[in-house]
Parts: C-alpha cells; sequence; structure tokens
C-alpha cells in the first residue's frame, strides 16, 4: 500500500483489529515475508488471513479464504508456510514431530480441515486425528474452553527460533 509500499497493510490490518476484534481480515500481499504475517497472527490469529495476491489468481482459492475466515479459521498462504518451515531451529519444540506430523501441521497452517488433509495426504480423517492429536500432545498444548488447539500449533510453529 502507498505511500512506502512496506508494511501499511499491516498496519492498517491492526487498526481494523484494535477498533473492531471480530472483524475476519484477509491480507493479500506480494510479499513473501513471514514476519509481516507474524505481527497479525501474535495478538489475535482467529479471522485472520495472509494470501500472496499470485494465489488468489484462482477466484476458487479466494472463496475458500474467505469461508474458513468466517468460520473463525486463521488462513496463511502455503509458500511463508513452507518458508517458515525452511527456516533453522534451535532447541525447538517442533523438533519432536515426525516428517509426516510436520506435514501435517503445515497443512493445519494453510488453514485446512482434517477431511481436505486428508484428501491431500491420501489418508483417512481418523489418521490425520491422531496425528493433529500428536502434535497437540508433542507440543504440551493442552485442551481447554478458551483456546483454539489448532491456532496454538500453528502459532507455536511460527513462534518457534529461527
Amino acid at each position: 500500500m502507498p505511500p512506502t509500499h512496506t508494511d501499511e497493510g499491516i498496519i492498517a490490518a491492526r487498526r481494523i483489529r484494535e477498533f473492531h476484534p471480530n472483524v475476519g481480515i484477509l491480507l493479500l500481499s506480494q510479499y513473501v515475508e513471514p514476519t509481516y504475517a507474524m505481527q497479525l497472527l501474535e495478538q489475535h490469529p482467529e479471522r485472520l488471513g495472509y494470501l500472496l495476491k499470485d494465489r488468489v489468481s484462482d477466484g476458487a482459492v479466494l472463496v475458500d479464504a474467505l469461508r474458513r475466515l468466517t468460520e473463525g479459521e486463521t488462513v496463511i498462504d502455503p509458500t511463508i508456510v513452507a518458508r517458515l518451515f525452511r527456516r533453522h531451529r534451535e532447541a525447538d519444540p517442533l523438533d519432536e514431530l515426525s516428517q509426516r506430523e510436520r506435514e501435517v501441521l503445515g497443512l493445519v497452517a494453510e488453514g485446512c480441515s482434517n477431511a481436505a488433509i486428508a484428501k491431500r495426504l491420501f489418508v483417512t480423517e481418523r489418521t490425520v486425528e491422531w496425528h493433529v492429536k500428536q502434535i497437540f500432545r508433542k507440543l504440551r498444548i493442552d485442551e481447554t474452553p478458551e483456546t483454539n488447539r489448532r491456532v496454538l500449533a500453528v502459532l507455536a510453529f511460527l513462534r518457534s527460533p529461527t
């Protein structure tokens, strides 16, 4: 966004969240910049999306992201998720995850449902549920009425050291 074409969109999204915390926000960016996504996700990740503009050239992707946001989910562009997974990590709780659990967590970070993950990985939904439970266990994310464990798992992934 003008004038500097850097973080004005992030600033605008933060202001919207400050005054209207229940409004869904889908940020479209041309920059593969995980730190921008992290700035938004750290405070209030529900109903928040960060997609690369190239991704929304497919109308179905945009409609799906908007639908998921209205349902309270978080939607992160797969390219951002992949970049975050490639970062070097030290003393990372994610080190305990198996390769398949990392795959599942990456798809969770993209906002995929268990059914969508099962379809993509050619496994059953029950298998995905088992992997998700293992992710929660290994990341020590307990079930409480006040939290969304899927969002907390994605945040643990995004916050892990570089």
